[in-house]
C-alpha cells in the first residue's frame, strides 16, 4: 500500500471524527485536507502505524479548529445548529446503528457542542469510535490518567443530556410524512395530533435569512410558527414554487426543501413515542452546502 492508498483507506474514518467534533461538513474536511498535507511531508521511518499516526493528527487539527471557533460561536445570531449531512446506515445489528444514528444526530451534535475541545475529543473518540485509552492519551499528548478523567467528566455531561429518539425506523418515517403533509398545507390541528406537547422547534438561519432567534416550545406555539411559515412567501418564493425530498439525515427523518435546483432550506424531525419532539431547521446557505452537493456519510 502506498502513502496515498494509506491515507485514503483512513479517510472516511477521520472524516467522521472531525465532523462530530466540529459540527460542520466544511471544516471537517479542510482538517482531513491538513491532513493530508502533514501526511505527506511526514517522513515515513517515524510511522509505525499509519492509522494511529492519522488519527493523531486530525485530532489535534479539530482540537486547534474547535479552539478557534469558540468566538464565533459565541457571536452567532440566534441558535446554532450543526451543518447537516445526508447519511447511510449499513448495520445490520439494531443495538449497533442506534448507537452510530445517535453519534451523529443533531441533538447530539448539539450537546457535544457545550463541552470543552477536549472532553469533545475524548467523548468522540471513546465513545463513538471505542479507541482505547492508550490510544487517546497518545493522540492528545495526555496521560491515561488524564484522559480517563476527561472521558468521566464528558460521559456524565453527556448522560445528563443525552437526547431521547425512536429506534423503529418504519414508525419514524410514517410519522414524520403525517408531520410533513400537515406543515406543507399550515393544517394546525393536523400538526398538533403529532407534535409532542413539549416539543422544540429549533431554526438556525445564522443572521442570513428569517429564523427566529429562539427556539420555540409548546405544540400549540410550534404549530402556529409552522402554518404562519407555510401560509407566505419564504425567501421570496410561494409553497408551490418548491419541492420537498425526504432523506434520512444525520441518522434521522429529514426532509429538504429545493428551488431552482438549490437547496433553501433541509431539517431534522426527532420521533419520540411516535410523536414529533424536536424540529432542526437549518436555512443559513452556508450550511446548505453538503445537503446541495449530495454529500454522503456512511454510517
Amino acid at each position: 500500500m502506498d502513502d496515498a492508498d494509506a491515507f485514503l483507506a483512513h479517510r472516511e474514518l477521520m472524516f467522521s471524527m472531525a465532523y462530530r467534533m466540529l459540527g460542520t461538513v466544511a471544516d471537517a474536511e479542510d482538517a482531513v485536507q491538513d491532513a493530508w498535507l502533514r501526511w505527506s511531508a511526514a517522513p515515513r521511518d517515524d510511522v509505525a502505524d499509519p492509522r494511529a499516526y492519522l488519527v493523531r493528527i486530525v485530532t489535534n487539527i479539530a482540537l486547534n479548529r474547535l479552539r478557534s471557533s469558540q468566538a464565533r460561536r459565541e457571536a452567532y445570531v440566534g441558535p446554532w445548529l450543526p451543518e447537516l449531512l445526508l447519511t447511510q446506515t449499513d448495520h445490520d445489528d439494531v443495538t449497533e446503528r442506534a448507537e452510530m444514528i445517535e453519534s451523529v444526530s443533531v441533538a447530539m451534535l448539539v450537546v457535544l457542542e457545550s463541552l470543552t475541545p477536549e472532553e469533545r475529543a475524548v467523548f468522540v473518540l471513546r465513545e463513538v469510535f471505542d479507541f482505547g485509552y492508550p490510544e487517546i492519551a497518545g493522540a492528545l499528548g495526555r496521560s491515561e490518567p488524564a484522559v480517563r478523567q476527561i472521558a468521566h467528566r464528558a460521559r456524565g455531561h453527556v448522560q445528563a443530556r443525552r437526547p431521547r429518539f425512536e429506534v423503529d425506523q418504519g414508525r419514524q418515517r410514517a410519522v414524520t410524512a403525517r408531520f410533513l403533509a400537515a406543515a406543507v398545507g399550515g393544517d394546525i390541528e393536523g400538526l398538533l395530533e403529532v407534535l409532542a406537547p413539549d416539543v422544540t422547534l429549533t431554526t438556525d438561519g445564522g443572521g442570513r435569512v428569517r429564523a427566529a432567534l429562539r427556539p420555540i416550545r409548546g405544540a400549540a406555539k410550534v404549530a402556529r410558527a409552522l402554518a404562519g411559515i407555510a401560509g407566505r412567501p419564504y425567501q421570496g418564493l410561494e409553497v408551490g414554487e418548491m419541492t420537498i425530498e425526504h432523506a434520512e439525515i444525520n441518522g434521522e427523518p429529514g426532509a429538504f426543501m429545493m428551488s431552482g435546483g438549490r437547496v433553501v432550506a433541509a431539517g431534522t424531525f426527532t420521533v419520540v413515542g411516535g410523536r414529533i419532539a424536536a424540529i432542526q431547521l437549518v436555512t443559513n446557505p452556508e450550511k446548505l452546502d453538503a445537503i446541495s452537493a449530495r454529500r454522503t456519510l456512511r454510517l
